[in-house]
């Protein structure tokens, strides 16, 4: 085997693949029974791959505040998992992170006040309510915050979905990230999202690719992530 050369990627023609809910879940079901994926192992691949998302969208260089300041939200579900691994991993890269109900240094709730989060923090990362939560978005408490992270006026990157959004199809006032990373594949909602969106799907088996027709695109070097 030849150390210095990477496996081929398959490389796309057709359009990419946008996934509906049932489809989104049919293919973590095939990951998880039939090619043994651990659920902890998918979210710690989608949360490392997440912070390197946002190191890139945002770099350390790029932020306005003396201190690089993240308030991350995480949900009850997966959605909120995969927030905290990537929360742990923008602790490593060195970004200074706040998140709801972790470990390192966290916040209990969050702030009702807007220019407070706009005032402490560089960025939010929306890891709410993913393709998998049945919840309303109007449910409490997650319709007020919802409704708090609509008026911030930093910049926002959302996980898989943004929160609150409908699986098959875009919010028309629904929460507005300026970034987005998609998970495995992108889903029905998000073709008409305009702003930088990245795909974290390298992982995935060449066969479920192909049985899905998800057409992914090339992933170069040995990156987790694409932009799309």
């Amino acid at each position: 085997m030849n150390q210095g050369s990477a496996d081929p990627e398959p490389e796309s023609k057709e359009p990419l693949r946008y996934l509906s809910k049932l489809e989104a879940a049919a293919i973590e079901t095939e990951l998880l029974t039939d090619y043994r994926f651990g659920r902890q192992q998918l979210v710690e691949t989608w949360g490392h791959a997440c912070a390197v998302a946002v190191a890139k969208a945002f770099p350390l260089s790029s932020l306005s505040k003396k201190q690089p300041t993240v308030l991350v939200v995480c949900g009850p579900e997966q959605n909120g998992a995969i927030g905290l691994v990537c929360a742990r991993h923008l602790h490593i890269f060195d970004f200074t992170v706040q998140c709801e109900k972790m470990d390192i240094p966290f916040l209990s709730y969050l702030p009702t006040e807007v220019q407070l989060i706009n005032d402490a923090y560089n960025l939010v990362i929306d890891a709410i309510l993913g393709p998998e939560t049945d919840l309303s978005p109007e449910k409490e408490p997650y319709g007020s915050i919802l409704l708090t992270l609509k008026q911030v006026k930093i910049p926002m990157a959302s996980v898989d979905i943004p929160s609150g959004w409908d699986v098959e199809e875009a919010s028309a006032d629904g929460i507005r990230p300026e970034v987005l990373i998609s998970l495995t594949a992108p889903k029905k909602c998000t073709v008409a999202f305009t702003g930088r969106h990245f795909l974290a799907g390298r992982f995935l088996p060449y066969d479920i690719q192909k049985k899905y027709e998800l057409n992914l695109p090339q992933y170069f070097g040995t990156d987790c992530l694409t932009q799309l």
